[in-house]
């Protein structure tokens, strides 16, 4: 890890092969393939420049790095966003991946429930990232209780 990945807004290093994080700049991007990340996977939406970069994809695509986007509506994390989420984990589960969204929100809810149904992780030790970033509102703790309820 270097200096600049270390200062992405609200970085985490899940563990050796996961990095998690806000929205990180151009050159964050460049700092994460510097790493060894060979994939991004943003839970972010596009529409919103505050958290957002013109053209993510063409920037992670030049680092040669592959990109994966899943947006996720804040106020509205579906099943069907987090299935995408488990899929692009699977798919990339033998490479260091790179994990964000505007805040490092959505992704540590997000890598919680992916430890407890995909890793089979006890459910206090998968959400540490994050409790130690935020606490749930009604919808997201909401949406965290029904996923952990499916098989």
């Amino acid at each position: 890890m270097t200096d600049a990945t270390a200062k992405i807004h609200n970085w985490r290093q899940a563990d050796a092969r996961i990095g998690t994080s806000g929205q990180p700049s151009e050159a964050q991007l460049a700092a994460i393939a510097a790493d060894g990340y060979r994939t991004v996977i943003n839970l972010a939406l596009h529409n919103d420049a505050r958290y957002s970069l013109r053209d993510e994809r063409a920037t992670v695509e030049k680092l040669r790095m592959q990109y994966v986007h899943i947006p996720v509506q804040f106020g509205s994390p579906t099943a069907e966003d987090l299935q995408g989420f488990f899929d692009a984990m699977d798919a990339h589960r033998e490479e260091k991946v790179w994990v964000h969204c505007a805040a490092n929100m959505r992704v540590t809810a997000f890598l919680g429930l992916y430890r407890v149904r995909r890793e089979g992780w006890d459910r206090d030790k998968a959400f540490e990232l994050m409790r130690g970033l935020w606490k749930p509102d009604e919808t997201w703790s909401a949406f965290i209780e029904r996923s952990l309820q499916e098989p």
